[in-house]
């Protein structure tokens, strides 16, 4: 579990090259130059860990491209202290990520295989997300409103159960639709009735999964 000088600079490099795609938020910026992504990779990606690419973690699942986590954390536009849900832990990275920018993160995993494995993995880094394994569809409720959510992977359409634990005034962004690519959306409540969408694009993600047993 070594950070040593040269992950350290690449992944200063790393950060340089998403300011130069487009992320200005420098909290965000500084958060991804603070988490040691090759330690939540297989050791025969360790070489490859800060170019700008997403490999596999296991059990048909993803850690997504430092871009999108960048670009994901920047429209949450989070403050610290928000309580923040994250629906698909995946490997830990993104909650690692939040979790720098000073937010009380929640997370969710439906895989048993990666949740067992990160949460071993956050507790050696010091990282102190909630992590609760379960259907991310349905959001957790027993410690809702949240100030943000978040959605790591592709959900066929909008879930009801998250809309409804978003505080008035928060902002949810999720990837959404079905086939290979989704349109990234960031919502903001207005009201218990009243949602703005707007549109960011399209991504490519592995599909949101819901409980099937």
């Amino acid at each position: 579990m070594k950070d040593l000088p040269r992950h350290k600079g690449k992944r200063k490099q790393l950060t340089d090259l998403l300011a130069s795609k487009g992320i200005k938020n420098k909290a965000v910026l500084a958060a991804i130059n603070n988490v040691p992504r090759h330690l939540f990779l297989e050791s025969s990606f360790e070489e490859h860990a800060y170019q700008d690419k997403a490999f596999p973690i296991g059990a048909d699942q993803t850690i997504s491209q430092p871009y999108t986590v960048a670009f994901q954390s920047e429209l949450l536009k989070t403050q610290k202290g928000h309580k923040v849900l994250e629906i698909g832990t995946g490997s830990g990275y993104q909650a690692s990520v939040l979790v720098e920018l000073g937010c009380k993160v929640f997370s969710i995993e439906r895989q048993k295989e990666l949740f067992d494995k990160t949460s071993l993995l956050l507790k050696k880094l010091n990282y102190k997300p909630y992590l609760s394994y379960g259907d991310g569809y349905k959001g957790l409720p027993t410690y809702a409103p949240f100030d943000r959510i978040i959605v790591t992977a592709g959900a066929p359409f909008i879930p009801e159960a998250l809309k409804q634990q978003l505080k008035v005034g928060g902002i949810m962004v999720i990837p959404q639709g079905e086939g290979d690519t989704q349109t990234m959306l960031e919502i903001i409540k207005h009201a218990d009735d009243d949602f703005e969408i707007i549109e960011h694009g399209d991504f490519r993600f592995v599909p949101l999964l819901g409980d099937k047993n």
